[in-house]
């Protein structure tokens, strides 16, 4: 069989997953000399094919994160205008390379990047929980300035994170939060969740101060603040070590006998989610606003093994672990946009993209969210297995726009991609931005 006959023969097994009138220039992925499986489902026959070149979408998104939690992608400043400084030279880099969105953490731990009723003063900012500057706000600064640069600005929040780790006790830990701090002047809505090094301190889903206090929080944002969107992460139940430390919340406050605790878990992320889409919505006809709802859930809903409904993966499953029923999200139409966790290469022995990128396609048509996708520039580097070649991050862009239901993607994060730390990613974000967007970058 020729070079030609073969492609062809591999095109038409994946044709159902592509658009029709495709593009005359396209390719099938090989590593290590050989073509890369479609899914990892036994006897999978399937290639995957990406175009050649790249076609931008009328309405395209491009979004990056902009963490601050740990001063990962945003640093310490001393004064207002060191800030102001920071953040115009992000927005600027953005607006520069072909990005459209800035979705930047304002409230990375249970504080805020913002002035709050309800939540202290980062430690972010500054250093000192509880203290910022006189007479300037963070976020009423950067939502102009994003406009300015003709960027939206999506207001990211971790929900229910307290710290990610520490070695003291719960108790001890709280004392050392600003005496406002909700979680120290609420410990019963605490929970302490066993982590590498120490635990995890977060504030309980099923708890109803909790979600009393993050509708405030969010109410407070869209009320006083421009933004563009109220934007969750993926952090809802932990991931690991979560056990029976709730089962007195689930004694006290379940009110549906039929629930076990991991029905009643779900039912707290759900009510979460669909009273804030409905906060939002209320705001938004009330003030004549747009602001939209969206959520960035770890990739995978739940595999085939376990629904039929499920992608053609097996990997961990976020409807068991962190009790987020993503799916049920969109198709209840509680989200104007979901960005899928796809942080995984197209090779991935258990979740491989294009598969998963084609399965939260299907899942969104029909449905009034919009579908990014989010992807891992982090993972680039000399020698990863898939992450190792320079071209993964356009081929994963290129393939995912060949679908009508993704609008865009949205890359984590931001100091990869301005400040690559190795070769490979160097180039990676090169042939993306510069080839692919036509953007510039602040280095060659």
């Amino acid at each position: 069989m020729n070079k030609r006959t073969a492609i062809l023969s591999a095109l038409a097994l994946t044709l159902p997953f592509f658009l029709a009138g495709a593009p005359d220039s396209f390719k099938v992925l090989y590593e290590n000399g050989k073509p890369v499986p479609y899914s990892c489902l036994k006897g999978e026959q399937r290639r995957v094919i990406v175009p050649t070149v790249y076609r931008k979408k009328s309405g395209e998104f491009r979004g990056a994160w902009v963490a601050t939690i740990s001063n990962l992608d945003f640093p310490k400043t001393d004064t207002p205008y060191a800030f102001k400084m920071k953040f115009r030279s992000i927005a600027v880099n953005l607006k520069r390379a072909g990005f459209t969105a800035v979705i930047f953490q304002v409230r990375p731990s249970n504080d805020a990047f913002y002035q709050s009723k309800y939540n202290p003063w980062s430690r972010y900012i500054r250093g000192t929980e509880g203290y910022a500057y006189k007479n300037f706000d963070p976020l009423q600064y950067m939502t102009a300035e994003a406009q300015r640069q003709g960027l939206e600005f999506h207001a990211w929040l971790n929900p229910f994170r307290v710290v990610k780790s520490t070695a003291l006790s719960k108790r001890d830990y709280l004392a050392t939060l600003a005496p406002g701090n909700f979680a120290r002047r609420n410990p019963d809505a605490v929970l302490s969740v066993p982590v590498q090094g120490g635990n995890m301190l977060m504030l309980d889903p099923g708890h109803p101060k909790v979600k009393e206090f993050l509708l405030n929080t969010v109410g407070e944002i869209i009320a006083n603040y421009n933004v563009d969107a109220i934007h969750f992460d993926d952090y809802f139940y932990p991931y690991e070590g979560i056990r029976d430390l709730d089962a007195a919340t689930y004694r006290t406050y379940n009110r549906i006998s039929k629930f076990t605790i991991q029905d009643w878990r779900r039912n707290n992320i759900d009510d979460l989610i669909c009273s804030v889409s409905s906060l939002i919505r209320k705001n938004n006809s009330s003030k004549g606003k747009q602001i939209q709802f969206g959520v960035s859930p770890f990739g995978i809903w739940l595999n085939q093994a376990s629904t039929k409904y499920g992608s053609p993966t097996s990997g961990s499953e976020s409807y068991f672990k962190q009790f987020a029923d993503t799916r049920y999200w969109v198709k209840k139409g509680w989200l104007d946009y979901i960005i899928p966790q796809i942080y995984w290469n197209f090779s991935h022995a258990k979740a491989p993209y294009a598969a998963l990128t084609d399965w939260w396609s299907d899942t969104v048509a029909g449905t009034r969210t919009k579908l990014y996708i989010g992807l891992g520039a982090y993972n680039l580097k000399p020698g990863a297995a898939g992450w190792g070649n320079s071209d993964e991050l356009k081929n994963q862009v290129l393939y995912t726009l060949r679908r009508s239901n993704i609008r865009g993607v949205s890359l984590f994060s931001y100091k990869h991609l301005f400040t690559p730390d190795n070769a490979v990613k160097k180039e990676a974000v090169k042939k993306l931005v510069v080839d692919c967007w036509r953007g510039e970058l602040p280095y060659r």
